[in-house]
């Protein structure tokens, strides 16, 4: 089914406010989950809505909780995010990396003791829209195995890369496993197969079988051995620059909160010549010939404008019974 966007945000509102949100904190949280949706990211949307209140409510989402400064070491600023919520927090620290990145020409923010925040290029849409390269990633749980291994040891650490362009900004918005745990339960619901393996079955084989994937715990990192290094390495970015806590140490926790955050933004150059490059670039990616008949070549951010247009349009696609379910909140 689906509903008209502002009925979606307008729902997302009231349930924040009962959590005793203040006005302008409910509008900036239940805007974001509901753009989530309206992009196509349902996992961080409507779906992730009613675990985000559950969190609330059991006290590790501090609804009137302030990030706060703790040090500045030129462009590079360290804030403690105080349990907040992940939403509030990476909203206010990409504001505050464009805010240097204005002034100086690049700018970053590390933050620790902050939570989950939704859709990760949400923070990438954010920079590009302001007209600056954004770049942003978090630490998690330990949801994924290092390779050669089978037990969990890594965190699925988002990466989001965004470029700013008048064609349609350009943002890469990756986890670190072939297919996020939230994309995993999608498939799991619609009993649908995985077009490309996922992760291993519980006897240690390659599967495209969402529900054995989730069940052996064993997601897939991307690019095998250089998604296990990647995440690896975004840990102790994360961690070292924030002076916040690791995957190891987020893991000692039942719920997954107190997580690290960087954002980065960098001032593009000229903007004219900028924007010839990156057409560029683009152009002459979409000159490959498609692998099946009629298909098509996108860049990484190009889909998201199509699912925003046609959700505007005709409406924001949502599980009823989730939907339900935030109605009954």
């Amino acid at each position: 089914m689906t509903i008209p966007f502002e009925t979606l945000k307008s729902e997302f509102k009231r349930v924040l406010l009962s959590l005793n949100f203040t006005e302008e904190k409910a509008e900036v949280c239940a805007t974001i989950f509901a753009e989530n949706s309206r992009d196509g990211v349902y996992t961080h949307g409507l779906n992730r809505f009613p675990t985000f209140v559950e969190h609330v409510k059991k006290g590790l989402v501090k609804p009137d909780a302030e990030a706060t400064k703790e040090n500045v070491f030129g462009s590079l600023e360290q804030w403690n995010g105080n349990f907040g919520a992940g939403i509030l927090n990476a909203r206010f620290c990409m504001g505050r990396a464009i805010e240097l990145a204005r002034e100086n020409g690049i700018g970053c923010v590390a933050i620790r003791n902050t939570n989950h925040w939704m859709r990760a290029g949400t923070y990438g849409w954010q920079a590009a829209s302001a007209g600056f390269v954004g770049i942003c990633f978090t630490n998690t749980i330990a949801n994924l195995p290092p390779w050669g291994g089978i037990d969990r040891r890594l965190g699925n650490n988002p990466l989001v890369i965004a470029i700013p362009w008048k064609g349609g900004h350009v943002v890469l918005d990756m986890a670190i496993s072939q297919y996020s745990v939230g994309k995993l339960n999608q498939y799991k619901s619609n009993n649908q197969e995985l077009p490309l393996p996922g992760g291993y079955d519980a006897e240690g084989n390659l599967s495209t079988n969402a529900a054995d994937i989730l069940e052996s715990r064993r997601l897939l990192p991307i690019g095998f051995w250089k998604g296990s290094g990647l995440s690896l390495a975004l840990d102790l970015l994360a961690t070292v620059l924030s002076q916040g806590n690791s995957t190891a140490k987020i893991t000692q926790r039942e719920i997954e909160s107190g997580v690290s955050q960087v954002f980065i933004c960098i001032k593009p150059g000229n903007s004219e010549h900028t924007a010839h490059l990156i057409e560029e670039i683009i152009d002459y990616t979409k000159t490959s010939r498609p692998e099946h008949e009629g298909g098509s070549i996108f860049y990484p951010g190009e889909n998201t404008l199509r699912t925003r247009e046609k959700s505007l349009k005709d409406g924001v696609l949502v599980d009823a019974e989730i939907w339900g379910k935030v109605q009954g909140l």
